[in-house]
């Protein structure tokens, strides 16, 4: 008799799934956290971050040393206004090979000069800074790939623990619901205290895994919030998008093949490479010779009886460069040394990548695949938690028995909602692998 009374009490107690008696947290009111989607998210940190600023800063300041480069292909061009007065008869006696007749005057005037031809080597110069600040604009381009990398991932995992935090919560909640209703049936000594410590553990086990959770989600927001270029935790409630699950690419090697096409990492370094190139060809230009042009116009108002009122003259100069030592030589071989440093990067890099983009891609064919066995796991589990349940329920089944399944349904409801974020976190890290827009 005592035996059908507690079966009728349990069932009236334990009859409903644990799933369907889940209590859910309060949530905070709407108004108190602010919507944020992955899209304003990308805009906050393109506007916020500062290593985004640097990044396009150093690409204008590459920008301004190619016209720097350009001005010594243009005219050049200054005024002058001079007044002396010396002694009668004085003369310059030291300091230099010139004109040593001073004579007292006030006079004003205008000087230009003009570059013929170096023989290529300004025009080297120019094209040279003109392929480096390409690579400082492929340079800002990776920065900000990069910082839309880190975003994502921050977005995907804020929504990822998010995800788990409800998991665990779910799980407290019905732990509480199976302890408070197994001490009403030992308080009517129809339970044992075993059962009740039992559930109590498995009680206080869901509270840790809630604290772990919680713990985690609060870091994945700080996280987010730093690379928002916010300075203190931001409480936001991120809106997730809902997009259908696509499988991988079959094949690797087009993707590999894209990356080293688009990835701005690589076309950095070529354009580097391109600039090394042009400059070492400058520094052997060194040797030629240099013809500029040069006109001075002007006038003295003030001046000696042996001054004319003006002058002008223009002529034609010609630098050949005849002995440096070996400071030429050692400049072009610096130069062809640092181009071929730059090469070696180049290729250094090519593979680098390859192996990225093949292990990006390993991973999220791997995520795929754990998605179907999450997936599956997740239903076993839950079928098994109702059956131990049923068992419980009936007294054919222990405590631990019961205790067991609903741990497994606890690690495999983690795993599986871990697995759905952790696949788009893997399709994430290798669209940036390959250059390829999410």
């Amino acid at each position: 008799m005592r035996t059908i009374l507690a079966s009728v009490i349990l069932s009236a107690l334990l009859g409903a799934p644990l799933g369907a008696q889940t209590l859910s947290s309060p949530a905070p009111p709407a108004s108190a956290r602010r919507a944020l989607t992955l899209a304003q998210a990308e805009a906050l940190a393109l506007k916020n971050n500062p290593q985004i600023s640097m990044g396009k800063l150093r690409a204008l300041a590459a920008h301004q040393y190619v016209r720097e480069a350009r001005s010594a292909l243009l005219p050049n061009a200054y005024l002058s206004v001079t007044a002396v007065d010396s002694n009668p008869g004085s003369r310059l006696a030291a300091g230099g090979l010139n004109n040593p007749i001073l004579f007292p005057r006030a006079a004003a005037g205008a000087t230009a000069s003009q570059l013929i031809t170096d023989f290529g080597r300004s025009k080297n110069l120019l094209s040279s800074s003109a392929s480096q600040a390409s690579a400082e604009d492929q340079n800002s381009a990776a920065t900000t790939a990069q910082i839309i990398l880190a975003v994502d991932q921050s977005f995907y995992n804020v929504l990822d623990t998010q995800a788990l935090v409800l998991v665990a919560q779910q799980t407290v909640d019905s732990r509480q619901l199976l302890v408070d209703k197994i001490k009403a049936l030992t308080d009517a000594k129809l339970k044992s205290e075993l059962d009740l410590s039992f559930a109590s553990v498995d009680l206080e086990r869901g509270k840790l895994l809630l604290l772990e959770a919680r713990n985690n989600y609060q870091t994945s927001l700080a996280a987010l919030s730093a690379i928002l270029g916010y300075a203190d935790e931001q409480d936001f409630q991120l809106v997730e998008e809902q997009a259908a699950v696509t499988p991988p690419e079959l094949d690797v090697l087009p993707l590999i093949q894209q990356a080293l096409e688009q990835r701005p990492e690589v076309l950095a370094l070529q354009y580097q490479v391109q600039a090394a190139e042009k400059f070492s060809s400058a520094e052997y230009d060194l040797w030629r010779p240099t013809v500029s042009a040069l006109g001075v116009v002007g006038e003295a108002p003030v001046r000696d009886n042996h001054i004319p009122n003006w002058y002008g003259a223009v002529g034609v100069n010609i630098n050949i460069p005849v002995f440096y030592g070996s400071l030429f030589n050692a400049r072009a071989k610096a130069a062809d040394l640092q181009t071929e440093v730059n090469r070696q990067k180049l290729a250094d890099l090519r593979n680098s990548i390859a192996r990225d983009v093949r292990t990006s891609w390993q991973d999220t064919s791997r995520a795929y695949e754990r998605l179907s066995v999450t997936r599956q796991l997740r239903e076993q589990a839950a079928l098994a938690l109702d059956l131990a349940q049923s068992r419980y329920n009936l007294g054919l089944g222990s405590i631990v028995e019961f205790s067991q399944a609903e741990l497994q349904k606890s690690e495999a409801d983690i795993a599986d909602t871990d697995a759905k974020y952790q696949y788009r976190l893997t399709q994430i890290v290798l669209a940036y692998t390959i250059s390829s827009p999410k």
